[in-house]
């Protein structure tokens, strides 16, 4: 693990990525060294497939969701070596991602892939489908458990179940709620019966498809968002439909972002104080969040997860 004066984060990551110095201002959970090589566990081996725009906020939110654990992690991220996003700097990408020819070798304890703005696209229209479907494809006998995040969640629906997308008449954005409809499951153990999630996007996942199919269960509902957590029998895929890992800010930097491009926006649902762009929103979703990511850890990847792979 690598230090931080005395201290060490539970996640390694690189010292000099941008999120850590986020982190560590935020007193995000910190284990001494001695406590960290004292501990006989091996760190879970978690890789991350970053599709979002803006990689260095998103490393920062799911880094952030991690970390909120005992359990020791380290992080590898990946990008997509068929496309260059435009809006990170190559540096970034050459110090702290690789792609998945230079990891294809190793096996992982998790995996998270995240959403991608990009729902406008037939799934095989998409520059790099074919990379994600052979790391889709890879992660079943190299991962221990995969998260799939908004358009992550939609093209593993597609790509492993066959559900296909249904496009909104308008984009679905805002904080909405949902009510557990199997309480049971270890995804959501210290959930409450209802509980708010953010989403931002184009397109939906009908609640019949996944009910009608055999191998996946809608762990919630709701009238106006649809599922939100979607687990596959085996417990190998949890998919999310919206964004848990999203900042109280985010949703209003992305409003202003469509406005600014001219985009016929609505407002979005439930999220500003008094319906209220200037006045800034509350995040009312973090303890979720926070649940998911650390009963995911636990019971889906630490839990289950050999300690020597083969």
């Amino acid at each position: 693990m690598q230090g931080v004066g005395d201290k060490i984060m539970p996640i390694k990551v690189p010292k000099q990525l941008p999120a850590r110095s986020i982190l560590e201002k935020e007193n995000i959970f910190l284990m001494d060294t001695e406590r960290a090589t004292t501990q006989d566990i091996r760190p879970l081996n978690i890789l991350i497939l970053n599709l979002m725009p803006e990689k260095e906020k998103t490393e920062t939110q799911l880094l952030r969701l991690l970390s909120n654990s005992p359990l020791q992690v380290h992080v590898d991220f990946i990008h997509t070596a068929s496309y260059q996003s435009k809006n990170v700097t190559e540096s970034h990408l050459e110090q702290f991602y690789r792609t998945f020819g230079d990891v294809k070798n190793n096996r992982y304890d998790g995996m998270i892939i995240t959403g991608a703005p990009i729902e406008h696209l037939a799934f095989e229209e998409v520059v790099y489908w074919n990379e994600i479907t052979e790391i889709m494809d890879w992660s079943k006998d190299h991962v221990t458990s995969v998260l799939h995040i908004c358009w992550g969640a939609q093209a593993a629906l597609y790509h492993h179940y066959g559900i296909e997308k249904e496009t909104r008449p308008h984009k679905l954005s805002g904080i909405f709620n949902h009510e557990l409809i199997v309480p049971t499951a270890k995804l959501v153990r210290g959930i409450n019966d209802e509980f708010l999630a953010p989403h931002s996007r184009n397109t939906d996942i009908a609640y019949d498809s996944i009910k009608d199919n055999e191998n996946l269960i809608a762990l919630d509902k709701s009238d106006d968002a649809g599922p939100f957590l979607i687990l596959s029998k085996d417990e190998k895929h949890i998919m999310i439909t919206g964004h848990i890992e999203y900042d109280a800010i985010t949703l209003a930097e992305e409003y202003q972002r469509d406005k600014n491009k001219g985009l016929d926006i609505h407002m979005p649902t439930g999220y500003f104080p008094e319906n209220n762009p200037n006045k800034a929103p509350l995040n009312r979703w973090r303890s979720q969040a926070y649940l998911i990511f650390s009963n995911w850890l636990n019971y889906y990847v630490y839990q289950e997860t050999p300690f020597k792979w083969d």
